[in-house]
Order: C-alpha cells, then sequence, then structure tokens
C-alpha cells in the first residue's frame, strides 16, 4: 500500500527535507501551492514563496535523501510514508496545530486512525509502576483500544509489552528514525510492535535519536491519542510534556496518584492538582472516554466505509478538516488550499445549517455532520 505515486511522494519528501520546514512552514507553503507544483518552481519563484538563502542552497542537494527514502519506502510492504494528504493519515493528529507533514511507519499504516491511548512513564519506574503499566495495557486492548507509547525504557516498554502479551495492537512513536531504534535494547520489542500495530516517526529512516527529538515525539504520542494516562512521573518528566501537549490539544489526562513518600512518582500528583483525571482502574478512563471513543469509531468507520451520502454533505472538503478540537480559520486555510475569505464564507454556511460551532480558538465539528 503507496498512497502516493513515486512523484507526488518525492515532491512531499523534498519539501521536507529542507531545512527549517517543519509543520508550520510547510502549511504556508502548500496554502500557495501543491508540493508537486512547488517543486516545479524557478529560484525566483522560490524565493518570492518565502524560501531562505539556506533552503536554495540545499534544494538540490536533498535530493539523494529524497531517494534514499523512495527507496526504504520500496524496500518492504510494510513500509508507508504518509503525507497530509493521505486518506490513511490519522485524522486525530492531524486536527492538531502544525501536524507532522510526513509519517515514516513500519507496520499496520491503518491502525494509526483507530482509537488509542496513550500510556507514558518513568524511564526509572518502581516494581508497582512497571506492573500498573503492564496491567492497564492487558485491560485497555481488552477494551478494543490500541496503546500508544514512546518505546522508551519503563513505563513505555511494559505498556507496549503488556497490550501484546494480551493479544491486542500497540504503536511506538519514536524520536529517531525507524532504522536507527532507540534504545537499542527494545528492537526486539520494537519488532513485535510492528508485527502487531506500527512504529511511526517523523524523522527520516537513518536519523539518529538526538535529544530534541524527544519532546516532538511526545506531541505525536498524545496527538494521536483519545487520552494521556501517565502512569508514574517525576514532576520533572518529559511524561509532562506529554501531558502538556495533551492538554493543549484538547485530549483528556489520566494519571495514577502516588505515595507520598514516592517523590519520582510525585509528577502524577502534580497533574491531579493541576486537574487532570485521578484513576484507579480501565473502566474509569473509559467512562472519561466514551463520548470521544463515540466520535473516533465513526471516523474510523467513514475512512474505511466510506458512505455514500459523505458527498452530500456542504463544503465536504472543509468539513472534513474540522474536528474535535478548536481549529483556526487560517490552519484551515493551509490545510485545504482554500483562500481565508471563502474558507470563512463557507464555515458560515456551515454554521447556519449546524455543522460546525464556532468556539474560542477556531471552529469545532458539531456531531458527525
Amino acid at each position: 500500500m503507496k498512497p502516493h505515486n513515486d512523484t507526488d511522494l518525492a515532491a512531499w519528501l523534498k519539501l521536507s527535507c529542507l531545512p527549517g520546514i517543519g509543520g508550520v512552514k510547510l502549511s504556508k507553503l502548500l496554502s500557495k501551492d501543491t508540493p508537486s507544483n512547488i517543486v516545479q518552481y524557478s529560484t525566483e519563484q522560490l524565493q518570492l514563496l518565502g524560501l531562505t538563502a539556506k533552503q536554495l542552497q540545499a534544494w538540490s542537494q536533498v535530493d539523494k535523501e529524497v531517494d534514499a527514502c523512495l527507496t526504504w519506502a520500496a524496500a518492504s510492504s510494510h513500509h508507508h510514508i504518509l503525507t497530509l494528504a493521505d486518506v490513511l493519515y490519522p485524522p486525530l493528529l492531524k486536527q492538531t496545530v502544525a501536524p507532522p507533514p510526513l509519517l515514516f511507519i513500519k507496520g499496520d499504516a491503518s491502525c494509526l486512525s483507530q482509537p488509542q491511548i496513550a500510556m507514558v512513564g518513568s524511564r526509572n519506574a518502581s516494581v508497582d509502576g512497571l506492573q500498573h503499566a503492564r496491567g492497564f495495557a492487558s485491560d485497555l486492548v481488552q477494551h478494543d483500544l490500541i496503546v500508544t507509547s514512546g518505546l522508551a525504557l519503563g513505563i513505555d516498554g511494559h505498556a507496549h509489552d503488556g497490550a501484546l502479551l494480551a493479544g491486542g495492537k500497540t504503536i511506538a512513536v519514536l524520536g529517531s528514525g525507524l532504522e536507527q531504534v532507540y534504545p537499542a535494547r527494545h528492537r526486539g520489542l520494537a519488532k513485535r510492535v510492528m508485527e502487531n500495530g506500527a512504529l511511526v516517526s517523523e524523522f527520516r529512516p537513518d536519523a539518529k535519536p538526538r535529544a530534541e527529538n524527544f519532546p516532538r515525539r511526545n506531541r505525536i504520542i498524545s496527538g494521536l491519542s483519545l487520552g494521556v494516562l501517565v502512569v508514574e512521573a517525576a514532576e520533572k518528566s518529559g511524561s509532562l510534556i506529554t501531558a502538556r501537549y495533551a492538554l493543549e490539544q484538547g485530549r483528556e489526562v489520566f494519571a495514577l496518584p502516588a505515595s507520598i513518600n514516592a517523590p519520582n512518582a510525585s509528577g502524577g500528583n502534580q497533574l491531579i492538582r493541576n486537574g487532570a483525571c485521578l484513576v484507579q482502574n480501565t473502566q474509569e478512563v473509559l467512562n472519561e472516554i466514551q463520548s470521544l471513543l463515540d466520535w473516533s469509531i465513526n471516523q474510523s468507520l467513514d475512512l474505511f466505509s466510506a458512505p455514500i451520502d459523505e458527498e452530500e454533505l456542504p463544503f465536504p472538503q472543509l468539513l472534513a478538516n474540522v474536528g474535535n478540537e478548536a481549529t483556526p480559520v487560517d490552519i484551515l486555510a493551509s490545510r485545504t488550499n482554500i483562500p481565508v475569505q471563502e474558507v470563512m464564507m463557507q464555515l458560515l454556511e456551515l454554521e447556519l445549517s449546524g455543522h460546525v460551532v464556532a468556539v474560542s480558538g477556531g471552529y469545532i465539528r458539531k456531531g458527525r455532520g
């Protein structure tokens, strides 16, 4: 399954391989033209588009990286590269601010669009914390949820393993390329995840792990998921960064309470003080996410069954980019390549017809439209 032809995919890769091109910058470029057209621009046109001298200098030099990515994608039926334009690009992640333009995947790409709960926590977790990670992961997959985490030592690894041992699926989001699994001792676990879920990264397959990659990795973990469960974490940890991203993305945040005598696990208590949902069993998580779960299941059904009345919805291209998280007008314009004024007119009609609702920060979809 390769969702693009090589020419289209090469164009997306070329733009994404340029230095300084992330989700925000690429969204601005896409509001002007398609990747396939932009790569045909002259140097003067690229300058007018806003590319810097450094990016113009790298324009022809990134072709080797593009070819390497295409070769990687063609090497196995388990290798996939999704762009923001792909139908399989996970809808929850797409609704976040500046979603990753490209996702490199090993395994089942379709599972990224299925309902997920993220589980994160300390690399140096207690024995109780590790048991909780396995237990909650096992319970969650038995309720047809996918467990998503970051393949790190400690809580992450035990969450993945607990899901797999229970016969469920799990997704691991890496802070490195998929051919540079980190930590190395989790290579065997990564192979099992690939066979029963997916490995995911926004970094090119040969990218080595770097400290600055992991906060970016965390926003994908939360962005893919209906909610984030913090099992055990210190007050200053990457798990709390993931929880913060989840709150910014409109996701639920859950935390297991920790003993006051366990300072290395006090981050969960801090989250609870700040409004996270205290949970002690899986059913409490399920109760909190039920409405989001219903919406996510409907999205998955829409994605794979293509209901015949979908085309009857007004402005389907715009409506497809409005979800349960407030999305600003300019972001909608960038995603759809529709001029801002036209987007505003369409949104007005959608609001009057009851398909969307204006809220603080943008628009959300009302029901299923």
